[in-house]
């Protein structure tokens, strides 16, 4: 699950991490007032006006006109998603800026050409900058640990500094059931350079920092830029945070912080029933049992021509409701031109799955070519009750006959 900045820099608050002061709103008049009441009275002459999306690369994003996809300008310029606001009365300027980003459409390089609708604002107060850094905190597969990451290449994507400069980048191993200790915490500030005074406040920032990573089950906690400031303070300007989606159950407080406006709809849909759905830009949809076998099954459609138009995993427990709502949502997609469906059947019993497909065909308008491969525990019976079905089904006893048939089905239908 994945939250907004400003969700993220509550938490960080909580935890006593340093954050640049800010406020959430939803209307332009509110941007305006909160500009006013929290910035202006207060002395500040610079604030940041920050769209809250589930996407990266906000600041040279561009905002447009949902309906008629047509760039936005504010006083001859480009409006983007994150803006500073200085000079003249900034609590006017927040307003006629927030009026053109509200319910308008952010597209940033992470949001393809469809973009992203921005529903709320987050409004900062401007930090000073003496240098930027990258941190992030995250779980190592691989060796069982958490890893830190940290570079001096702040406010750039961690992928364009791994592929260019890879002798930047700084990492850390942390046992979990240990923690992380200050010596470690003092190689890293010694690594990225710090001293004195910038060395004492990084220190305290990163184990704090990992005390929120690890209490609130996150999967990821990446700070970019975190900054340093002329009073060699760290602070965390922009923070990206998500969390374990099987630790949940233990924060009911954080679940509440669930944005539905930013997940696709069928995502939401599938998550009702366990389901594991992700929505890809394909036109094969593709129902399989196993994360490996979901590759392997996306490896056979791209292989064959096509391309996948989903990641759907029904699990090794699924019973005949849970097969039918996957079918069901994976037919939904209108992107959806043929359904490649491979199972192996191991807890799942194939004639379950085969029981599941026929119930949901029969619910749904059904006029998409269906490939099937079923495989292992009562396959045979299963491929029965397929071709007794009176359903227009094509079964496959091999991956090779099914991705024959994937191939042969995308030319009939010319995809």
């Amino acid at each position: 699950m994945n939250v907004h900045e400003y969700q993220a820099k509550e938490l960080l608050t909580k935890y006593g991490v340093p954050t640049p002061f800010g406020k959430v709103v939803y209307t332009a008049e509110e941007a305006g007032e909160v500009a006013y009441r929290e910035f202006v009275r207060n002395g500040k002459d610079m604030i940041v006006l920050k769209s809250q999306v589930h996407a990266g690369g906000r600041g040279k994003g561009i905002m447009h006109d949902p309906e008629t996809n047509q760039q936005l300008e504010v006083d001859g310029k480009a409006v983007r998603g994150v803006i500073l606001v200085r000079e003249g009365n900034i609590a006017d300027k927040a307003y006629r800026l927030a009026s053109n980003m509200l319910g308008k459409k952010l597209i940033t390089i992470q949001t393809g050409a469809e973009g992203r609708i921005v529903r709320r604002l987050y409004i900062s107060e401007a930090t000073d900058i003496a240098k930027e850094y990258y941190l992030s905190i995250l779980l190592d597969r691989q060796t069982g640990r958490n890893l830190i990451m940290a570079s001096t290449e702040g406010g750039v994507e961690i992928e364009e500094v791994a592929e260019h400069s890879p002798e930047k980048i700084i990492k850390t191993l942390v046992d979990p059931t240990v923690g992380l200790k200050s010596f470690q915490a003092r190689e890293m500030g010694f690594a990225l350079g710090f001293t004195g005074d910038a060395l004492k406040s990084f220190v305290d920032f990163l184990l704090k920092l990992y005390t929120c990573y690890d209490e609130c089950d996150c999967a990821m906690l990446e700070v970019n830029p975190m900054v340093l400031t002329p009073e060699n303070k760290i602070t965390a300007l922009d923070c990206k945070m998500s969390f374990d989606d099987n630790a949940m159950y233990r924060h009911a407080d954080l679940k509440e912080m669930r944005d539905l406006d930013e997940e696709e709809p069928l995502e939401i849909e599938a998550s009702k029933y366990d389901l594991n759905y992700i929505k890809l830009d394909g036109n094969v949809g593709c129902m399989v049992n196993g994360a490996g076998l979901a590759m392997a099954t996306m490896d056979v459609i791209q292989l064959a021509g096509g391309k996948p138009a989903n990641f759907l995993d029904v699990g090794g427990g699924a019973n005949v409701n849970r097969i039918a709502n996957a079918f069901r949502i994976m037919l939904s997609d209108p992107s959806v031109k043929a359904v490649f469906i491979n199972i192996f059947g191991g807890i799942v019993r194939c004639d379950r799955v085969a029981t599941g497909i026929i119930q949901a065909s029969k619910e749904v308008n059904l006029n998409l070519p269906v490939i099937i491969r079923l495989d292992g525990t009562n396959a045979v019976e299963a491929r029965k009750m397929l071709a007794e079905s009176g359903l227009r089904f094509s079964t496959a006893a091999t991956l090779a006959e099914a991705s024959e048939r994937v191939k042969e089905t995308l030319k009939e239908i010319g995809a």
